[in-house]
């Protein structure tokens, strides 16, 4: 007969529970698992799953009722390191999306936007093809498999129920001030190209007034950048996984500040 008393029934729920949250906050602010073409069973499913496999190699968990308000306490301590690890991610995502930006208002294709049904709003088309790219190249790297490596490997570095530190904040602001950085280098080589031909446009404009110059020059910028961008495209795989590899790293180091010292 199984003797299964009260104390041994929260500890397998907070077991599986915890993790779960943790597991599953990252999963919906995450680039790629949070996407909406993604059915919410299958994400809910994929951290099922991985809880129950990591469940048992996880450092111990404090004794608490699970209905508690130290429980629920640390469930919302999961939420927030979930979504903070997430949000680390997906500015590497953000990244190329800016450089998205930056070349579509070199080109004049600034104006030029699409609802975007993943994210619920205007999107700049080259910024959701730059994006698309990133997420093609994400998956031929394994960068799914790596991130959830990532994340199983901050249960140990961030075990469940520590105390939270300001330092993984700050870690997270240091991060995300390399956006405009990554997205200027991906960028760079089309603006340098392309703010040439505009400046030359300029010089032509003031030489020969007559000259319709938004009429000849749009054509070509639009055609040299759309060129340039088949030529730069295939290139920029080492420079995505570099910028993978980067946004991996900046995970360990939150949930290290998140540790504390």
């Amino acid at each position: 007969m199984l003797d299964l008393n009260s104390a041994q029934l929260y500890a397998w729920l907070n077991a599986f529970l915890w993790p779960f949250i943790r597991i599953l906050a990252t999963l919906a602010t995450v680039p790629f698992f949070s996407e909406s073409a993604i059915p919410k069973r299958a994400k809910v499913g994929l951290g099922f799953v991985l809880t129950l496999i990591i469940a048992p190699s996880l450092p111990p968990l404090p004794d608490l009722p699970t209905a508690s308000y130290e429980a629920l306490l640390i469930a919302a301590q999961q939420v927030f390191i979930g979504v903070a690890l997430g949000l680390t991610m997906r500015i590497v995502f953000a990244a190329v999306q800016t450089a998205g930006e930056f070349i579509g208002l070199q080109m004049g294709l600034s104006f030029a936007s699409f609802f975007d049904p993943a994210t619920g709003a205007n999107t700049a088309v080259l910024s959701r093809l730059l994006n698309v790219i990133a997420v093609l190249t994400f998956l031929a790297l394994n960068g799914h498999l790596l991130l959830l490596g990532v994340l199983v490997r901050t249960f140990h570095v961030l075990p469940i129920g520590a105390d939270l530190h300001i330092n993984g904040w700050g870690a997270l602001l240091d991060w995300s001030s390399e956006l405009w950085v990554s997205g200027m280098l991906l960028a760079l080589p089309l603006i340098i190209v392309l703010l040439t031909i505009n400046l030359a446009f300029g010089i032509l404009n003031r030489t020969a007034q007559q000259l319709t110059i938004f009429a000849v020059g749009f054509p070509i910028t639009l055609t040299v950048g759309l060129t340039l961008l088949v030529v730069v495209i295939p290139q920029t795989t080492p420079f995505l996984a570099q910028l993978f590899n980067s946004g991996y790293e900046a995970m360990m180091r939150v949930a290290f500040g998140l540790a504390g010292p």
